[in-house]
């Protein structure tokens, strides 16, 4: 199956790190969740907020793996060097007919690398 177009606008955005992009690719209703955070996350507003700050912290040494597709959502295996702690992830995305994204999970192991992401993600967030 050929790289679904959300897929490739995706990459495009996590290769130049340029949130900006998310304007245009993420849902008005976007719904973001992560094991670093108890609750959904709704709303662009919201998702713009944790998808920019991760570009900053897992962009530099963020290389996607593997990935599978499906008509309307992806699965993305990742790694990350968060200094010297290697993260492996996934990230889950599924996007309306328009290619807007409408909900990013992202999965996190291990459990170290989960608390340096999280530490580093809240300075990112909340200063």
């Amino acid at each position: 199956m050929e790289t679904p177009r959300t897929v490739q606008a995706w990459h495009a955005l996590a290769d130049t790190r340029d949130p900006a992009g998310l304007d245009a690719l993420l849902h008005e209703d976007c719904v973001f969740r992560s094991p670093a955070v108890h609750a959904p996350q709704v709303g662009k507003e919201l998702t713009t907020a944790y998808l920019s700050a991760a570009l900053v912290v897992l962009g530099p040494t963020l290389a996607y793996q593997r990935e599978w597709y499906a008509e309307d959502s992806a699965v993305l295996q990742f790694t990350a060097d968060l200094d010297g702690v290697v993260v492996e992830g996934v990230d889950m995305m599924t996007w309306a007919e328009d290619g807007r994204i409408t909900e990013f999970t992202v999965m996190v192991r291990p459990v170290k690398g989960l608390h340096t992401l999280m530490e580093k993600m809240a300075a990112q967030l909340f200063g």
